[in-house]
């Protein structure tokens, strides 16, 4: 709104003068002066502040705080004077401070941009005493910090109470495209146009299926121009999606990141002469919009309509209402789909292109798989089989058929396209390619030749063809990878379905975490989740979640420390009743932890290839990751380290819950649960939880 408002001042005042012999009342005058005062007052305000709390606070007067100073006292100048955006550091060791400012791509002006970045340096030290901060203003931004960010895409996704102010309006029909294809255009111009410095604005005109023609849409978009294209791309493309669910339903709405941000209003609210003027695809009827047309242009934007009606179908055949976070999550994964840039769809439906991904046809997956014939087939689960298949090219795959009518089968596709094709880490499965055509449903995995951990872990006769130093790979391999989804990739992915099942081996018995289908994006200021769809498997779910549906990175690290007691003892956690010795494996595991009889919980196979103390210290780590109160498990960046430790001081356990599996009426899994490649789901699954 400064532009906005400063035009208006402009022009108000140029009629004040101008009318200053004519008998215009002085109360005018100053009422006109007032309310622009009050208008052009309220738009220096910062948009959204950001001051984490979780890192360092720095003193008055400390080293840290005079390199801030003159930190913040260099940017308005050099940003002003090097196009609207600098970077630098002042400083040296625990005390260097690094600094980022970023002017509007629109402002020509070098004043307006300088004196922006000097009332947002100065409110964010009067905000905020932590070592890492950031303010946005409506034509600046500033950032500091005491670790390095430069080059380092990061998504924050942060709503601004700038949208709780916009109007809610009900759009015509189609907005929604209107919207996705303006910025979508914008996004690419920004990304991938080195002239545009990763900004672009612009508007669109539009007839509405109201027959109200005309309407325009006005939109901007902009990275910090210190990542990559692509780390552009995906920064704007994520924040787009946060913006079609906050704000398709408003008149305007803005969506915030360290390294990216993304508007839309119905008036213009940018500099005229930066705009590109965009026309929305019509019929030659005027008016009703067309997808293959609409595809011609945006092609990744089709595919959300295809994912849309087989949601659409599939959502007549559930029962009972999904949590508001399902809803939200699916939005999300959806949009994140339709903004693919390297996806294409036939007028049928079919894919047929992707430069991170291999979409097969059904002919090419019946001829690799024998027309899916029994010979090859690798396993059943609740989603569908899985069958040995060899491509044209000789190599091996698992292909995965869904359910041809379930709503899973659906959900799976979407979750693993998605997600797995954009993960990547030698301790995830790799995703080489899908298909959809018609009902059928199908993923494509490398081929896993020793197949799933669960058959070497509950098999006496295979857990002796390996030592301990084999057992303590795949432990630390699947802790790799967990900590990946948690922590290191570019989304934080929480799996909800972690058991030997779904964890494969290959030809070195290096683990790699497989079958994303129940797995959940979660945003990054995000640390929990709930939901009245509780999925996961008998013995391995996280009591939070199964009495409550409340889950996050700690429901996965119960699920690890239930796999790492299984991996030392060799008996499965949810049948250990039948032993006799606990009603649980981490009843017996507490037991025995208490009595100091600890090695009596290792499987004396183990116990002739390993260091006593070390298969302990792994004893211990399970013990702390099955705690009850999820605050008291240890993040999977802990587990890792405390693995990797010789000498690092372990924290006392508390008590795990012992009756989880047998409080709970269970749903069985639909169809026979035998080994896949990737699995399918074996042992029982929960798809309801309810309390006796």
């Amino acid at each position: 709104m400064l532009y906005q408002s400063n035009l208006l001042f402009g022009l108000l005042a140029e009629k004040v003068i101008m009318d200053k012999d004519k008998d215009t009342p002085l109360v005018m005058y100053m009422f006109v002066i007032c309310m622009l005062l009050l208008c052009v007052g309220s738009s220096t305000d910062p948009i959204d502040t950001y001051c984490p709390t979780e890192f360092p606070l720095y003193s008055s007067n400390s080293t840290f705080d005079n390199n801030l100073k003159l930190l913040l006292g260099l940017l308005p100048s050099n940003t002003a004077s090097k196009n609207g955006f600098y970077n630098t550091s002042v400083g040296d060791g625990q005390d260097k401070v690094y600094g980022q400012a970023l002017c509007r791509g629109d402002i020509t002006n070098s004043t307006v941009c300088k004196e922006c970045i000097q009332k947002a340096s100065q409110d964010l030290t009067k905000m905020c005493n932590s070592e890492d901060a950031i303010i946005w203003y409506e034509l600046c931004q500033v950032r500091y910090s005491f670790q390095m960010f430069f080059t380092s895409m990061t998504y924050t996704g942060k709503y601004p109470n700038h949208n709780l102010k916009e109007k809610n309006i009900s759009h015509t029909s189609g907005f929604d495209q209107v919207l996705a294809y303006l910025m979508n255009n914008l996004s690419q111009e920004a990304a991938f146009i080195p002239a545009n410095n990763m900004f672009a604005a612009g508007e669109i005109q539009y007839s509405g299926s109201d027959g109200i023609k005309n309407k325009k849409l006005y939109g901007l978009v902009q990275c910090t121009r210190d990542i990559s294209e692509g780390d552009c791309a995906t920064c704007l493309s994520s924040a787009l999606t946060e913006l079609t669910q906050c704000c398709s339903f408003r008149e305007g709405g803005i969506i915030l990141s360290r390294t990216c941000n993304v508007r839309f209003e119905s008036y213009r609210f940018f500099n005229q002469s930066s705009a590109k003027m965009l026309l929305f695809p019509t019929s030659k009827g005027g008016g009703k919009w067309k997808p293959w047309m609409f595809a011609l242009t945006i092609v990744g934007s089709l595919l959300v309509l295809a994912v849309t009606i087989l949601l659409c179908t599939a959502c007549l055949l559930r029962k009972g209402d999904t949590g508001r976070d399902e809803e939200r999550i699916e939005r999300t994964l959806l949009q994140q789909l339709a903004t693919s840039k390297s996806v294409a769809v036939t007028q049928e439906g079919d894919l047929i292109s992707s430069d991170e991904l291999l979409f097969m046809n059904l002919a090419t997956i019946k001829d690799a798989t024998d027309d899916f014939s029994d010979t090859n087939k690798l396993g059943q689960g609740g989603f569908g089989a899985v069958y040995k298949g060899v491509l044209p090219d000789g190599s091996e795959v698992a292909v995965k058929r869904l359910s041809k009518k379930s709503w899973q089968g659906i959900e799976e596709l979407k979750n693993e396209v998605i997600l797995i094709a954009k993960l990547q880490h030698k301790n995830l499965v790799r995703l080489l390619g899908c298909g959809l055509e018609g009902d059928e449903k199908f993923l494509i995995y490398e081929f896993m030749s020793n197949k799933s951990l669960d058959q070497f872990i509950f098999d006496p006769e295979k857990r002796s063809e390996f030592d301990w130093h084999t057992w303590y790979g795949i432990i630390n391999g699947i802790a790799r990878g967990l900590l990946y989804l948690h922590e290191e990739s570019r989304l934080k992915i929480i799996h909800r379905d972690l058991k030997p099942n779904n964890v494969l081996l290959d030809h070195e018995m290096v683990a790699k975490i497989s079958d994303f289908g129940m797995a959940r994006i979660f945003f990054e200021n995000q640390n929990t989740a709930n939901t009245k769809r509780v999925v996961g498997t008998y013995g391995y779910m996280a009591p939070e979640y199964a009495m409550e549906g409340l889950f996050s990175v700690k429901s996965d690290v119960f699920s690890f420390g239930v796999m790492l007691l299984e991996i030392i003892n060799g008996k499965r956690n949810s049948g250990f009743y039948t032993t006799e010795l606990a009603p649980t494996l981490l009843a017996y595991a507490w037991q025995l932890w208490n009595e100091e009889r600890k090695l009596e919980f290792v499987d004396p196979v183990l116990l002739e290839s390993c260091m006593a103390c070390e298969v302990v210290k792994c004893m211990h780590i399970g013990l702390l990751c099955v705690q009850e109160d999820p605050e008291l498990r240890p993040n999977m960046s802990s587990v890792v380290v405390l693995l990797g430790s010789e000498q690092m001081a372990l924290p006392k356990p508390s008590q795990p819950v012992f009756s989880l599996g047998r409080a709970f009426h269970v749903d069985q899994d639909p169809g026979p649960a035998t080994t896949t490649n990737p699995s399918m789901n074996g042992g029982s699954t929960l798809s309801s939880v309810l309390p006796r």
